[in-house]
């Protein structure tokens, strides 16, 4: 019998993301989605003639009712599919600040990190595919946020690794079918109270219809081009910050490009103890702004309780 196409594609996938891997355990973080299922047995499979082990890990945040529960049942479900091991992690989400989407983002990719330290490992894959980029690039489009936004998901950072992004949603599905995988349809992505299942379930159907097939496949393309722009502007100022004394000398500042300075700014804010989540675009201009637009204006107040001050020839950040 043949091999199901969507079914190879995501082996194909996860055997290009892996080849550096190594004897070092895999993770494969699950939801009981179609997305991180597919992953998983993908992982399990490609795992069968190489030193990996492959460690299923599911991250309960405790954010809707019956969560444990759920938990428990991706547990089994892991184990069944094949996974050599199975973690089930629990978090406390606390928005401070941020949404609770992000909030819950980050209370997850921590506790990823954290159970990946404890099991010797550097490689954690998250299932997200094209179609989620392309909600992220169109977010990011609507939000005005910059290049940084429209990159979109990167494919790898620190011990994540996304496979699937070039892979829609619609093949990790078919996958599933194929391998006789019930998976476990998320109530958040057709609550209508999340922008991003509005996005999923109304706006990108609708653009499609009007616009006509093949937009989100476009829209991923963008992050992937704007990525490698993205990438290096952030090389270069890091580099630029790395060699200015601190506090910042203004001259040298105006003479970096805009492009670089403002990223120079956002560097230095951050390092000062600025909170990147709450760090937006107009913090940065308002930086800028002491630089090129100086008329004795007071200081910039930083989301973390830091401000940003001119002072005898020289940017610098204080606690405030």
């Amino acid at each position: 019998m043949a091999l199901d196409p969507a079914v190879a594609a995501v082996r194909l996938a996860v055997r290009r993301e892996l080849v550096d891997v190594g004897e070092h355990p895999v993770l494969v973080a699950c939801s009981g989605g179609a997305d991180s299922l597919a992953l998983l047995i993908a992982t399990v499979f490609e795992a069968r003639n190489r030193p990996w082990h492959v460690v299923g890990v599911t991250v309960d945040h405790g954010l809707q009712e019956g969560s444990a529960e759920h938990a428990s049942r991706v547990v089994a479900q892991m184990a069944a599919l094949g996974a050599d091991e199975t973690v089930a992690a629990t978090v406390s989400v606390e928005a401070a600040g941020q949404g609770p989407e992000a909030a819950a983002r980050e209370a997850r990719y921590a506790v990823l990190e954290e159970v990946a330290q404890r099991l010797g490992s550097g490689v954690v894959l998250l299932g997200h595919t094209l179609d989620d980029q392309a909600e992220t690039v169109l977010l990011g489009l609507t939000r005005g946020s910059g290049g940084r936004s429209l990159a979109g998901m990167r494919r790898g950072f620190d011990a994540f690794r996304r496979p699937l992004l070039d892979l829609t949603r619609a093949q990790t599905e078919a996958a599933c079918r194929a391998e006789g995988i019930e998976w476990w349809s998320d109530p958040h992505n057709e609550d209508p109270r999340f922008t991003r299942s509005r996005v999923r379930r109304d706006v990108l159907p609708l653009l499609e219809t009007e616009l006509g097939p093949g937009v989100a496949q476009n829209l991923a393309r963008t992050a992937d081009l704007l990525r490698a722009d993205v990438e290096h502007l952030d090389d270069l100022a890091r580099a630029a910050y790395a060699v200015l004394a601190v506090p910042l000398p203004v001259a040298a500042l105006l003479e970096l490009a805009p492009a670089v300075r403002t990223r120079v700014l956002r560097l230095a804010a951050l390092r000062a103890g600025a909170r990147d989540a709450e760090l937006f675009h107009e913090h940065v201009r308002a930086l800028d702004a002491l630089l090129t637009d100086w008329h004795g204006q007071g200081a910039v107040d930083l989301p973390g309780k830091v401000r940003g001050v001119r002072r005898d020839g020289t940017l610098l950040f204080e606690q405030g």
